[in-house]
């Protein structure tokens, strides 16, 4: 007796089969997106200066590239794991600023110390340094399926604090571009469940008399 297929597990397989697909060619089409951006982010490096109202409002398109700002006031600091530019590792120093009528408050990474306390002599002034995003903590997994939490600007400043050594600039060549081998996994994955669904299914028939 041929046994039948079971309708309800087909139809699941075939669906996740279609979802790890669509995955793939979504990562693929991530892949040309994030080329043509670190095309960007290379050429804002070669760019001149410009003031950071100039700019607004930030998105990715300004990133990495020169730019200055006015921190009125300190509202507070906060350490993160960083390098200094002679590759020394320690604290970052990341200041939170007042900018008033430039626009929203913005972040300066004011250097790099062995130590995490918070350079007090430094409260504001005039920065110039390298545009990035600062450090938000949200999960990966926020950004892509839901509502992603505004970001803030980051300055990181050519010349650090009293006491500080100036924080490495941010690299285009720093930012991953693996969308490729992401893609070649979900096919992947597909073909896998594909063949052993398959295998399964061969499996459930009787042995020939």
């Amino acid at each position: 007796m041929i046994r039948r297929i079971p309708i309800f597990t087909t139809i699941l397989v075939i669906l996740a089969v279609a979802a790890m697909i669509a995955l793939g060619v979504w990562q693929l089409k991530r892949r040309h997106e994030k080329e043509a951006l670190l095309a960007v982010f290379a050429a804002n490096e070669a760019r001149p200066p410009v003031a950071l109202p100039a700019l607004w409002p930030i998105d990715d398109g300004s990133l990495f590239r020169r730019t200055s700002a006015n921190c009125l006031e300190v509202i507070g600091w906060k350490t993160e794991a960083g390098h200094a530019t002679t590759g020394e590792t320690g604290w970052s120093h990341i200041a939170s600023c007042r900018t008033g009528a430039e626009g929203p408050g913005i972040a300066v990474d004011m250097g790099v110390s062995q130590r995490p306390d918070a350079p007090k002599e430094w409260t504001g002034g005039t920065v110039r340094g390298r545009l990035t995003w600062a450090p938000d903590g949200q999960p990966l997994i926020a950004r892509m399926f839901g509502t992603p939490a505004p970001r803030t600007p980051l300055i990181v400043s050519e010349v650090p604090a009293p006491g500080l050594k100036p924080t490495a600039p941010p690299d285009p060549a720093s930012v991953p571009n693996n969308h490729l081998a992401y893609a070649v996994q979900w096919f992947l994955f597909a073909a896998v469940a594909g063949i052993v669904y398959v295998v399964a299914l061969r499996r459930r028939r009787p042995p020939a008399a």
